[in-house]
């Protein structure tokens, strides 16, 4: 029996050298780097192929799929495929329930096992996604109902918070994109109501939201469509908070607002940190953050149902937790002339901000999260290894009954040490595993671009002819001038 644990010591071991090459190939971007490197490219037809692999298909990863796929047709403007699969997305969105099984696999594995549900703001660009396939598609009607339906997602994610104003509980992007929805619908009521509402989320958070500063053009919106409406004093008002004095102008009976979209969101990845237990049994951990400076954690162990007992034998803990890696710091300085005339545009989302931002938010949650789950791994550990400990002494030979006090006492002693040795190999074994499965939830809706800007022209009757200026390249949009407003977006390098 000895040479057989001595054995299972020595491979336990060697599995352990192992340990670094399995961390190192743990992030769900590099695991789908050759797709995001063809979207980098702008090929497309690749990336599509790159998209049919068994990784992203599984069903955990069902949701990136979707949406990773609708963004693809949408670039090759083939719409009604893109909202085919944006409407598969939407439909996971709003039936998905966290399932025990979820539960289970990420407290006990990691949570890249669980099935990804997106970011926040991730489904509000679904919503943004669709409107503008509808736009493009002259379904004015379907683009309305996905208008509404930016109502129901803004009432679910202000529901998440009570401290609503210190987290991100509200989309100031896709309620301006709802104001622009209704106008083109002739809804000016609702579209007013809409422009309301996201100029309100930027005053509330002081001008600025997630590295937005309000728009001016949102501002003329509001004004204008408030006087359209005959609500005097709601433009006053407004105006007054605007510091504005905007003269009322005639509406161009054809208008776009074209969006402009640049680069790819930040990906994330995975850090480390090791933690370390005050041993007190009340939960302080301690750890070093990602400036040099040592910070405490309270860990609430009672809702993890850990007692403070078994909390007390864990004293240190390496846990993996997500950060992003920004790959586009800032938008390009960006031009758009039409029919003879230079407009400047505006930043309407910053998903740079928006992704870092709604993370540090969480940061605790997922830090205590990432706790609760080495813990219980350290605990499931620790009794593997005093269960083999019993069952390895309970198969062992009692010493023989004629055998001297001292060889009695040597057998049982031999007896002991190959029962401790035996579970030290099975806590190392299990120690092994929970090390290499220590993974961060590193997946996310990459292809995004990290700046969505967007500026409000008017249009002649016939073609006309747009040239968008940008990091020295210049890419031309020909659009015939209809009465009414149209969305357009544009992606540029």
């Amino acid at each position: 029996m000895l040479s057989n644990i001595i054995l299972m010591n020595k491979r336990a071991w060697a599995v352990w050298l192992l340990v670094p090459f399995l961390l190192s190939c743990a992030t769900y971007n590099s695991r789908m780097n050759m797709y995001y490197s063809s979207v980098r490219e702008h090929n497309y037809d690749k990336a599509i192929r790159k998209l049919d692999n068994k990784f992203i298909k599984r069903n955990r990863n069902q949701l990136l799929f979707y949406m990773e796929s609708g963004r693809m047709y949408r670039l090759k403007n083939d719409y009604v495929t893109s909202n085919q699969y944006f409407n598969q997305a939407d439909n996971f969105i709003e039936n998905y329930r966290k399932t025990a099984g979820d539960v289970a696999v990420s407290n006990l594995v990691n949570p890249m096992q669980q099935t990804y549900r997106g970011e926040d703001f991730e489904i509000f660009m679904v919503h943004f996604y669709k409107a503008l396939n509808y736009a493009a598609l002259g379904q004015t009607d379907d683009a309305l109902v996905e208008a509404r339906r930016i109502t129901l997602s803004e009432n679910t994610q202000g529901d998440k918070f009570i401290n609503k104003d210190k987290r991100y509980s509200a989309d100031a992007f896709a309620l301006n994109l709802q104001g622009m929805i209704y106008e083109m619908a002739g809804d000016i009521n609702n579209a007013f109501i809409a422009y309301r509402n996201a100029a309100d989320v930027y005053l509330k958070a002081g001008g600025e939201y997630y590295g937005v500063t309000i728009p001016e053009q949102l501002k003329k919106d509001l004004l204008r469509t408030a006087r359209a409406m005959g609500f005097g004093s709601e433009a006053e008002r407004y105006a007054k908070i605007f510091n504005a004095n905007y003269s009322e102008e005639s509406v161009p009976a054809s208008e776009l607002v074209l969006f402009i979209e640049q680069g790819m969101a930040p990906a994330k990845e995975e850090r480390n940190f090791v933690l370390t237990n005050s041993g007190s049994g009340i939960g302080n951990f301690t750890f070093v953050d990602e400036f040099g400076q040592p910070s405490m954690v309270n860990f609430n162990y009672n809702n993890y149902n850990i007692s403070a007992d078994r909390l007390s034998s864990v004293r240190t803990v390496r846990v993996a937790v997500p950060v992003y890696h920004i790959n586009f710091p800032a938008p390009q300085s960006v031009s758009v002339a039409v029919n003879g005339t230079s407009y400047s545009v505006q930043t309407a989302q910053n998903i740079n901000s928006l992704a870092v931002n709604i993370l540090r938010e969480r940061f605790l949650t997922e830090l205590t999260n990432a706790i609760a789950r080495q813990v219980t791994k350290k605990l499931v550990e620790k009794g593997t290894e005093a269960a083999t400990e019993s069952i390895a002494k309970g198969q062992q030979k009692k010493p023989d009954a004629n055998a001297s006090d001292a060889e009695k006492e040597k057998k049982n002693r031999k007896n002991e040490e190959n029962a401790k040795l035996a579970g030290d190999v099975a806590g190392l074994l299990i120690n092994l595993v929970n090390t290499a499965s220590e993974k961060a939830d590193t997946r996310n809706w990459q292809s995004l671009p990290a700046f969505v800007q967007y500026v409000r022209i008017p249009l002649t009757d016939g073609e006309n002819t747009i040239t968008i200026n940008a990091n020295g390249k210049s890419k031309t949009v020909k659009i015939n001038g209809v009465k009414g407003l149209q969305l357009l977006s544009e992606v540029i390098e």
